[in-house]
């Protein structure tokens, strides 16, 4: 039945609310069940009159004391007004010993202890979903009676949900068959622009006939629609995950990688076996990603766009935390409780590590406490936002799903996860965030300023300078292989092309190393042991990997030829990989897994190593195709830095907070890779990171070029030719200017301030800057701790004691003495989190008892067996 968008959207995120009027609205076909209240037992009346014989009054019987009286009063209203009773029971838990873990539940809901819940506290454990025999006993046959036949007129079927694609995406003359085969066609011009070999149009039609018997045209339509704003408005996305195994989606744009140039499978992205609609996921840059959202709400309305939901279940953290606050045990215990558990221990081992912080496990709370955790673990807590999900319908989403307002303003969630609703086959488009699109985009347009007017398509693949940065572990601030686990691993596998960068993405995972996995590829890619195949027939899947399967494909594969799966079953075993730890199922597959392997010449052992290495990916293993996307933006990154590292460390550290690494990290990388690093001043310094090129050196210049823009809006979509006027700087090395970001306490709105001071008078002192800009004194006080007038007064010390003179008409302060270096450095790390002066561990080399020790560098050369001592940074 329709339900009025308004109503249905008047509470805040978590609340319901509903008025009579509304009841009386929404009236037809709903029956109206009235729990009374037990001080003032009275009829709504109007609600009443409205139901007429679809009004019941409800009866319960939890056997608390006053209740008798409660149900005779009840029974004597609903004779003497002629309304039916109907029996209930409010049910809190499925069964009555699960009362402790609501009564914590219900503390926490009530946010104090389970000794100050008072009356608040369920008087006893009743309030279970009963069996038929225990509710006759409880309440009259006709109460009974009446309860079952509403739950008869109760019928509903979650297939009765219909689901319609929305219809904008289509031109009013065509279909969506023929409209996604012409976008297709056009984009295969501009992907093969010599045109493509014949194979390529087999896969393109194969892919469409699919795509049309399947009927997933308006799910293709509509993500081309959002990618195509992305690209008009110059924002950087990728597609990824099982999406790039599509021709037709490399076609639209919608992906970057070519998946007939390395193999990849459409089957792994769409099949007629498994009919279930695809998933494309979509990063966008992450500080413009709202731009898109607004986009699909603009365009759809939120009547019919909402987001997912993200069910949070809990782990150990969260349930230590919230029944210890239960229990009444103090902040402090709890947290000492969380620390001493590693991250491998089990919840049996949890009474010894509560003895271990002072409880007791004989006592009361710590019999209780394993108890509650054990029953507590995976149960839901509450429901977020998922992190882009969206569900857009042709008709209201109230009409298909629950509704809710979300916490931030102007959004509307959907109640259902993913899981919901990938079981209804719901279209689900995933618009998610990407810090290092939005660094990339920012680096493209700082390398406009002095050379190239690149896009990111036009960097040259297969760079062997790139290629050897990575292999000796120079990827700091680089996509996906900045880790110390990932650093560790490049020297090992060596990767020199683009195939081996997607194998090492994926390969520093917990699939591949639990699977055991990591040490044979590594030995056969060094040659240091023979690539062998566990059966001929299974070289096809293997080859392109030595022999060990590295990908989820490739385990599919395995499953499939080796022990006979159908492709129907071979999704049900990946779903079950994806799940196996919360659920187990994946054991549900070992026997035929084991039989079908047996049966088909295998030896034994095979099966069990196979079965192993399924386990390991249920931890997490990466598809090839989302390895392979995100081997793309490691190239585009990695590439960057090696040819043009001050647009890649300004990009970088203006799109913070992302990666592994902190602004001061980066500069220190920055300044090992050549780039000069100016530091932060108030007469050149803007809020954003900035590049000071030679023929731009005044405030003034850099302000007024066509190409430069603080905030990093530039166009990057647009030819990659480099203009004469950008011709003359292709040489110029840029130099990375800190921008007042840094500046831990500024506040942004201090630097239009500064700008406008810039703009308007030449300053020649601190006290003319100080009189002029009008900033407060805390704000003058934030930019001479980061030494900010350094091009005025070199002073910093005596800076910070003229910024809170209130009086300049008096003589000055004769100027004081400079700081020391060590507490330079020591402001530095206060007032910006990093230094441009010497490393704190240079000062320590000055002392004698620290010049005997090494460097780093000299490691490699060093005795081995000796004990050395390194200090370096």
């Amino acid at each position: 039945m329709p339900v009025n968008f308004k109503i249905t959207l008047k509470g805040e995120k978590g609340t319901y609310i509903t008025y009579q009027s509304d009841l009386v609205e929404l009236c037809k076909n709903l029956i109206a069940i009235w729990i009374p209240n037990f001080i003032k037992i009275e009829i709504p009346e109007e609600i009443k009159k409205t139901f007429s014989e679809r009004f019941y009054i409800a009866i319960n019987n939890h056997l608390h004391a006053e209740e008798s009286l409660k149900s005779n009063r009840i029974t004597e209203l609903a004779r003497r007004e002629n309304i039916s009773l109907v029996a209930t029971n409010h049910v809190l838990m499925h069964c009555y010993s699960r009362k402790p873990l609501q009564d914590v539940l219900n503390a926490n809901y009530h946010n104090c202890t389970l000794d100050n819940l008072g009356y608040r506290i369920e008087q006893n454990a009743e309030r279970y979903l009963r069996s038929l025999g225990d509710i006759q006993s409880l309440h009259s046959k006709e109460s009974i009676d009446n309860t079952n036949f509403i739950a008869k007129q109760c019928t509903f079927c979650l297939s009765e949900l219909s689901y319609e694609y929305p219809s904008e995406v289509i031109p009013q003359e065509s279909n969506a068959s023929s409209y996604l085969k012409k976008l297709a066609q056009i984009g295969k011009a501009a992907r093969w622009p010599q045109g493509p070999e014949k194979r390529i149009d087999e896969i393109i039609n194969k892919e469409l006939a699919i795509i049309a018997e399947l009927q997933y045209e308006h799910y293709f339509l509509t993500i081309y629609d959002i990618v195509q704003f992305a690209r008009k408005n110059h924002i950087l996305y990728q597609g990824r995950g099982s999406a790039a195994n599509s021709v037709v989606c490399y076609c639209l744009f919608i992906t970057e990688i070519d998946p007939h140039k390395i193999g990849l499978l459409f089957e792994r992205f769409i099949s007629r076996e498994r009919n279930e609609p695809p998933d494309i996921d979509v990063d966008f840059e992450h500080e413009r990603r709202e731009e898109v959202i607004q986009y699909i709400y603009t365009k759809y309305s939120r009547e019919r766009a909402g987001l997912t939901a993200s069910k949070i279940t809990y782990r150990f953290k969260s349930a230590v935390r919230d029944i210890g606050k239960a229990l009444g045990i103090n902040a402090a215990t709890i947290e000492q409780l969380i620390a001493e558990r590693a991250w491998w221990d089990t919840l049996d081992g949890f009474p010894q590590q509560m003895q271990k912080v002072g409880i007791d496990p004989s006592s009361a709370i710590g019999k209780m406490f394993p108890q509650l955790l054990q029953q507590i673990y995976g149960f839901p807590r509450h429901l977020s936002q998922h992190v882009g999900g969206f569900v857009i319908t042709e008709q209201p989403l109230h009409q298909l799903v629950p509704i809710e307002n979300a916490a931030m303003e102007d959004r509307t969630l959907i109640q259902w996860d993913k899981e919901d609703i990938e079981d209804l086959k719901l279209m689900k488009v995933d618009v998610l965030a990407l810090g290092m699109l939005t660094a990339l985009r920012k680096s493209l347009n700082y390398i406009a300023l002095y050379g190239p007017k690149l896009r990111l398509q036009d960097i040259p693949g297969e760079d062997s300078q790139v290629y050897e940065m990575m292999c000796k572990a120079d990827t700091v601030g680089v996509f996906q292989i900045e880790s110390r686990a990932q650093m560790s691993m490049l020297p090992r596998l060596q990767p020199r092309n683009f195939y081996e960068l997607t194998i090492e993405i994926a390969i520093v995972r917990p699939g591949p190393i639990q699977g055991g996995m990591v040490h044979p590829y590594l030995k056969r890619k060094q040659g240091l042991e023979t690539v062998r195949y566990p059966h001929n027939s299974l070289r096809p899947v293997l080859e392109r990997t030595l022999g060990v399967p590295i990908f989820q494909e490739q385990v599919i594969q395995l499953s499939m030829v080796a022990a006979g799966f159908s492709g129907g079953e071979a999704d049900e075993l990946r779903r079950a990989m994806a799940s196996w730890g919360k659920n187990g199922d994946l054991y549900k597959f070992r026997d035929k897994l084991v039989r079908g392997i047996q049966s088909n010449g295998y030896k034994e052992n095979f099966a069990e190593q196979l079965f192993n290495q399924m386990k390991g990916f249920g931890s997490y293993g990466f598809p090839e195709s989302h390895s392979a996307s995100f081997a793309l933006l490691a190239y585009f990154s990695a590439w960057i830095k090696y040819h043009h590292p001050a647009a890649f460390y300004c990009g970088l550290l203006n799109s913070q907070p992302m990666g592994f690494y902190a602004p001061a990290q980066l500069v220190y990388d920055a300044q090992r890779h050549g780039v000069k690093v100016l530091p932060i001043d108030v007469l050149y310094s803007y809020w954003d990171h900035s590049l000071e090129i030679q023929e731009l050196s005044s405030p003034q210049q850099r302000a007024s070029s066509k190409n430069y823009d603080t905030k990093g809006k530039t166009s990057v979509n647009t030819p990659a030719m480099p203009s004469k006027e950008n011709s003359a700087f292709s040489n110029k090395t840029p130099a990375l200017r800190l921008g007042m970001r840094l500046i831990k306490g500024l506040k942004e709105t201090t630097e239009k301030a500064i700008l406008k001071l810039r703009a308007d008078a030449k300053v020649h002192s601190l006290e003319q800057f100080q009189e002029l800009s009008k900033l407060s004194h805390e704000q003058l006080s934030c930019l001479t701790k980061a030494n900010a007038f350094i091009s005025l007064t070199r002073n910093r010390h005596n800076d910070n004691w003229t910024s809170i003179e209130t009086d300049h008409s008096k003589p000055q302060t004769k100027f004081l003495p400079r700081n020391y270096i060590k507490d330079s450095s020591d402001i530095d790390y206060s007032s910006t989190g990093l230094t441009l002066g010497e490393h704190p561990a240079a000062l320590l080399r000055r002392q004698k008892s620290f010049r005997n020790i090494l460097k780093q560098r000299t490691l490699p050369t060093a005795v081995i067996g000796k004990e050395l001592r390194s200090l370096d940074w």
